[in-house]
């Protein structure tokens, strides 16, 4: 979504410049405090790690972090100890144009892999970041553009929150497209606040909120080397009891929920989002796997670029999810409309699901296990031709 006036949260200022890793797009983005900030972390599952992500993973979680600086257009992922240094130079060029440690910035990459990042265009373009950073909508705009790779629009996302006489802030910015199959799947995110964190704290909600939010997300299953969520707390406004963290935890998780469906909506060559709500599991494991499995066959997100209401296909991927079920117990509704239920198939009109599904972007799937009381959302976008164009041409 465009930003619509978005602005980060006081006290942190933002920027995105073009330093020349692109031809002509943003491709720096910085995002800082003169105050030490809280910050916590979740990182891809991937055990082919980019050289930020380890950078991150080190100084996560921190009460000391000032500032992060991202690049697009380059991953600076399987490029060794060459890699790791340009990470930590990285670092300190933010450092020494904000006046704090290099320990104090977090780094993160997207875009090629296996290609050594260009650091005389970053020497150049990160004091620059800095100097023109504002704490305005269009700074946080040129932010969230400067990250995007294959990515066609912006992704942000902004929540308020009362607690008791105070307001509290939480801005994001995140992108992603394709090579995404979180298990933390290529994505970044960076949400900001002006809550009092603990470490314990900010890690703990990042982490519930990631749970239900990037981690339910799928383009096509490719676990990517660089996928990185950030919490950075300010600190400036009070939180006083775990009544009003778990008022904050809830927005958090709103905000990460609108952030991550805003992925594969954007999903490379994508003309659908597919919300995958399974309910009647034996527990919250159990229907994320099912879920997971339905959102990454290449059948069910083909039947869904043609408009094919082929719930065949939707049930058989729940029967091989490794989750013990019985059919006779589910109940199938597409778009709304009940398809199978008890073993059997239900008469429906097929012509007119198939006008709803291609007129409609979201197509909900509905499945209920009837074993439990447990759930799970997931996100997932359709497999179109421009998909497989997209990726036959980008140079990996």
């Amino acid at each position: 979504m465009e930003s619509g006036g978005i602005r980060p949260p006081a006290p942190f200022r933002a920027a995105g410049v073009h330093c020349g890793i692109k031809p002509e797009a943003l491709d720096l983005a910085v995002v800082w405090s003169e105050s030490d900030l809280v910050a916590a972390g979740v990182y891809t599952q991937n055990r082919v790690v980019a050289a930020p992500v380890q950078w991150c993973r080190q100084r996560t979680p921190s009460d000391h972090v000032r500032a992060i600086v991202i690049n697009s257009g380059n991953a600076n992922a399987c490029t060794g100890e060459r890699g790791a240094a340009d990470t930590e130079t990285m670092a300190r060029w933010t450092a020494e144009a904000i006046g704090a440690q290099p320990e104090q910035v977090l780094v993160m990459s997207t875009g090629i892999i296996g290609e050594f990042l260009p650091m005389a265009a970053l020497e150049e373009g990160i004091p620059r970041a800095v100097a023109e950073s504002r704490s305005d909508a269009a700074a946080l705009e040129e932010a969230a553009r400067a990250i995007l790779t294959t990515d066609r629009v912006i992704k942000t996302a902004h929540r308020e929150v009362t607690l008791g006489d105070r307001r509290v802030a939480l801005t994001g910015i995140a992108k992603g497209a394709g090579m995404i199959g979180p298990r933390m799947a290529t994505m970044l995110a960076v949400i900001l606040t002006d809550a009092k964190l603990s470490l314990e704290s900010a890690q703990r909600l990042l982490r519930a909120a990631v749970d239900r939010s990037f981690h339910c997300i799928s383009v096509e299953g490719h676990t990517s080397t660089n996928d990185s969520v950030v919490l950075l707390a300010s600190g400036d406004v009070e939180v006083c009891d775990s009544e009003e963290e778990l008022i904050l935890g809830d927005a958090l998780t709103a905000l990460s929920v609108d952030l991550a469906k805003q992925i594969p909506a954007d999903g490379e060559g994508a003309t659908h989002l597919v919300t995958i709500r399974v309910t009647g599991a034996p527990d919250e494991k159990a229907a994320f796997r099912v879920a997971r499995t339905i959102a990454d066959s290449p059948l069910v997100k083909t039947a869904m670029t043609g408009a094919d209401p082929n719930w065949g296909r939707i049930v058989s991927a729940a029967g091989y999810a490794g989750v013990p079920l019985d059919p006779d117990r589910l109940k199938l509704r597409l778009c709304g409309v009940p398809v199978f239920e008890g073993g059997m198939p239900i008469e429906f009109d097929e012509v007119a699901l198939r006008g709803v599904m291609r007129e409609s972007f979201e197509l909900p799937v509905e499945l209920d296990l009837g074993m439990g009381k447990a759930d799970c959302t997931f996100w997932t976008s359709d497999l179109t031709h421009e998909y497989i164009t997209i990726n036959a041409e980008y140079h990996t």
